[in-house]
Parts: C-alpha cells; sequence; structure tokens
C-alpha cells in the first residue's frame, strides 16, 4: 500500500514538474518573440542597411523624407533613395526597391507631370530627383517616368545663367551660383546624356557640365586654404556678397559636401576618354587635400564652419563629415585619390558612429548634429554666427543619405 502511494506521488511530482517546464518554456518563447517583434533593426546588419531600415521606419512613404507631412517634390528623397538604391543592388531586398518606386509613383501623374513641381522656379534642386526617375523608368519602362525625365531636362535648357555660363542656383536667386547646385542638377544632366544623347550633342553636354565645375573653381576656390566658399554672386549685390570678388564670407561644412559629392557622382557618367575628366579629378584632389587639413585630429569629423573649429559655438556637423567621408572613400575606390585617404575617410567614418550615431533599444539608428538647413539671402547673410545659430536636428535626410553612401563605400 505504502509502496503504491509512493509511486502515486511519485508521478504527481513529475507531472507537476513537467506542467512546471512547459510552463517556462512558454513563457520563455514569449520573451524571444516579444524581442524579436521589438528588435526592428538588427545590428548584425551593415551600417548602411542600418541606417536605411531605421529611415524607412521613421518614413513609411518616401514622399515623407525630410519630414514631409503631404508629398513634395524635393532634393532630399532623391538623395536618399539613391543611396537606397545602392543598398537594393548589394542586397536584393525587394522590399527597398518598392520603398524607392513608391516616391516617383506617388509623385507623377499619368500625364508626366510632377506633383508640386513648377518649371517657371527654375529651381535646380528639383533635379536630384530626377537620378530616381531615370532608375525607375530603367527598370518598368513606364511611359510617365520618361515624359517626367523629359519634364526635368527642359528646365536645363531654360535655366538662367551667369555671363558667363553658370547655372543660376534658382530662378529668384539672380546671378548666383552655389556650390549645391553642382549636386542637384550635374549628375542628373550626366546621367541623361550618357543615356540618351550621343554624338555632338552629348560631346556639347559633357562640356556644358564640366564648365559648371571650372567656373566653381574660377570664382569660389580660395587658393589660401584651398576651401570653396558657399555662394558667388556675379551682380555683387547682396548682402552676403564681398564687394570685390562676389562670394559669400564663410566655408559651410554641407556647401563643401554638396560639392565633392558632385565630382566623384559625376564621374561616374563621364566617357574615360573625355577630357574634361581630368579637370575634375584635378579639382576633386585639390578638395581631397584641403578636406584633409581641417578633419577633427580628436574626433576625425568636420566643423559646421570648416576652418573655424576653435571658435565658441561651432560645432562638429552630420552632414557634411558623412558627405566628406563618402567623398573620398569613393574617390579611393574608383582610383581618382591617392590610397592614403582612405584613412581620412575611415577616421571620419569611425567618428560618425561613435560620437553622432546613436542606437534605440528597438534596433533603429539615430544621426545626431545634423544642421537642418542653410542658405544665403536677404536674411541669410552667411556669417559664422549664421551658419551656427541654424537648426540643428536629428536624422536630417541629407545626412542619412549621405551616411549610407558612405557605409556603402567603407562596407561596414
Amino acid at each position: 500500500m505504502k509502496k503504491k502511494k509512493l509511486i502515486y506521488l511519485l508521478n504527481s511530482l513529475a507531472f507537476v514538474f513537467l506542467t512546471l517546464l512547459s510552463a517556462c518554456k512558454e513563457k520563455q518563447k514569449e520573451i524571444e518573440t516579444s524581442t524579436e517583434e521589438t528588435q526592428l533593426v538588427s545590428e548584425d546588419l551593415k551600417w548602411s542597411e542600418r541606417m536605411l531600415l531605421s529611415e524607412m521606419h521613421r518614413f513609411p512613404e518616401a514622399w515623407m523624407l525630410d519630414f514631409h507631412d503631404k508629398p513634395k517634390w524635393s532634393y532630399p528623397n532623391g538623395l536618399v533613395l539613391n543611396a537606397a538604391r545602392r543598398v537594393y543592388e548589394e542586397t536584393g531586398n525587394e522590399k527597398y526597391y518598392d520603398y524607392i518606386y513608391g516616391y516617383p509613383d506617388t509623385m507623377v501623374n499619368d500625364d508626366g507631370s510632377i506633383r508640386t513641381y513648377g518649371l517657371e522656379k527654375q529651381n535646380l534642386d528639383m533635379l536630384k530627383s530626377g537620378d530616381v526617375l531615370l532608375y525607375v523608368y530603367d527598370k518598368t519602362q513606364e511611359e510617365r517616368f520618361k515624359k517626367a525625365i523629359d519634364v526635368l531636362r527642359k528646365q536645363i535648357d531654360s535655366q538662367p545663367r551667369t555671363s558667363d555660363g553658370g547655372f543660376w542656383h534658382k530662378k529668384r536667386y539672380p546671378h548666383q551660383m552655389w556650390l549645391d547646385g553642382l549636386f542637384m542638377a550635374e549628375p542628373f544632366y550626366a546621367a541623361y546624356t550618357q543615356t540618351y544623347v550621343d554624338g555632338e550633342e552629348a560631346q556639347k553636354a559633357y562640356d556644358d557640365i564640366v564648365h559648371q565645375f571650372d567656373l566653381i573653381q574660377e570664382h569660389n576656390y580660395d587658393a589660401e586654404t584651398g576651401l570653396l566658399y558657399h555662394g558667388w554672386d556675379e551682380s555683387k549685390e547682396q548682402i552676403w556678397a564681398d564687394e570685390e570678388t562676389g562670394t559669400s564670407p564663410n566655408f559651410w561644412s554641407r556647401a563643401m559636401g554638396w560639392y565633392g559629392m558632385a565630382l566623384v557622382d559625376v564621374l561616374d557618367y563621364l566617357p574615360e576618354d573625355y577630357e574634361g575628366r581630368t579637370r575634375l579629378i584635378t579639382y576633386l584632389n585639390q578638395f581631397a587635400e584641403a578636406i584633409a587639413k581641417v578633419q577633427d585630429e580628436e574626433t576625425g569629423l568636420w566643423y559646421q564652419v570648416l576652418d573655424q573649429g576653435d571658435r565658441e559655438g561651432n560645432y562638429l556637423e552630420a552632414t557634411g563629415s558623412s558627405m566628406f567621408t563618402y567623398t573620398l572613400a569613393k574617390g579611393v575606390n574608383k582610383g581618382y585619390l591617392p590610397k592614403d585617404y582612405m584613412n581620412v575617410a575611415k577616421k571620419g567614418f569611425n567618428g560618425i558612429t561613435q560620437e553622432l550615431i546613436s542606437v534605440e533599444d528597438n534596433g533603429v539608428v539615430n544621426l545626431n548634429q545634423c544642421c537642418a538647413v542653410a542658405g544665403l539671402s536677404a536674411d541669410r547673410d552667411g556669417s559664422f554666427d549664421y551658419y551656427i545659430n541654424e537648426q540643428k536636428r536629428s536624422n536630417d535626410p541629407k545626412g542619412t543619405g549621405a551616411f549610407i553612401l558612405a557605409s556603402l563605400e567603407l562596407d561596414k
């Protein structure tokens, strides 16, 4: 009898033990599942993919990039989506292509007109997202995209110019060339020419593209530092324009960043035997030398006002630092720059990830200390105080897009 009771007791204990064990396993599975659900971005991925996924989380539709609350045709979308294209080509993940496609799909009407775009504004910024149209049309052959591409290309023909042939940055900014404009317009202009134009017409277009860089070097280049001023006013009438040279007074980080990226990106499309390539590569080497000299020795980053890191209020800025890192790394990878500049790029990238990147508990990556916007106008005088007091924010697409591109070049 006692033996039976003992067996019964042991069986009961075994049952309880197995029940508890099963419950523990279920609880552990719940915890693991919960963790997987909240971990939106895996730290095992490369920085490029981590940042792209983070941008897609912040801006579920690509038209939302740059914190838009309604669809708008704009240049930051083009920058980030060009970077997304590179990530898609590397990974083959179709959700990245779908994200890219969503922007022109939303913005281009059936007749090829572009929502919120106005040719009459003659704004070079509006050409940047033309790069996305070129890519998506090549993939889909949707006629509306080709019509939209041609609309943007026609803007180049009617863009107002300085007396020596330089594009005005915008119609409402008369007689002015900005470094920004070369990144906004020239890669699209060059890619269009490579794809759709040949013979003497193509030669003429390539000459025109390189001429824009020649003029920037002539008017904006500072021989003492090797840096380039943000803007140049041929009329010398603007409040920010030097009365003798017409240049703005300071070297703004992101303006130099736009120029560097324009150089390495336009070179992708110029024919190998085209003589203008040599001049652009020379400009790029001058650029690299000047940028390396003003890199912060301790962090590897670059200041908002490049040559005045020791002035109170100046700060290490994310968008320019990301752009310089991309430009230098790509320049080395393409053989345009000496290999030593890769060390400068790596130091810059390490500085970004260590000083300017923060990662949330769910894995979402943030890029901090981005200058939101800066320009030149009657109330934007290009002074040191102006640049350092413009709004700072995290995850500005002008920084995240460049960071993705830099990551891809460094294969992090």
